[in-house]
């Protein structure tokens, strides 16, 4: 796989998104991504702690690779919150994908705020050993 196999997307991605309901500016945390890759596919590791599952938004379209999740802060009892770092409860990145990938085969898990998604390079551009025959 070439160099060129997943670069960053620019839509909607860094530091802020517009609201397409009301056109009010949304800011958006971009998570750090690790991205690996071997000779059956690439690996994206997505730190997004405070994501759970089911506010985890995980989609290819196209070529493109969207994660999306939101933060859920749960502040017990009677307490509230003065003051607070974080100024968005929204991750948001893409990546364009290679043709060279089967975005088909994509394998995801969420554990302990770290995404992990696997894409298989499609089974055609696998590396694969070459029997050879003596006669």
């Amino acid at each position: 796989m070439n160099t060129q196999s997943v670069r960053p997307g620019s839509a909607e991605s860094a530091s802020e998104a517009r609201n397409r309901a009301g056109g009010r500016r949304e800011f958006v945390l971009r998570p750090p991504v690790d991205v690996f890759e071997d000779r059956d596919g690439i690996t994206f590791w997505a730190d997004m702690p405070g994501v759970s599952r089911d506010r985890l938004n995980l989609r290819i379209d196209g070529n493109a690779l969207l994660l999306e999740g939101d933060i859920e802060f749960q502040i017990k009892g009677d307490m509230e919150a003065l003051y607070a770092d974080v100024h968005s409860t929204r991750y948001q990145c893409s990546f364009v994908l290679s043709t060279e990938l089967d975005a088909t085969q994509v394998d995801a898990k969420l554990k302990d705020g770290v995404l992990t998604v696997r894409i298989p390079k499609r089974a055609e551009l696998q590396p694969r050993r070459i029997e050879v025959r003596t006669t």
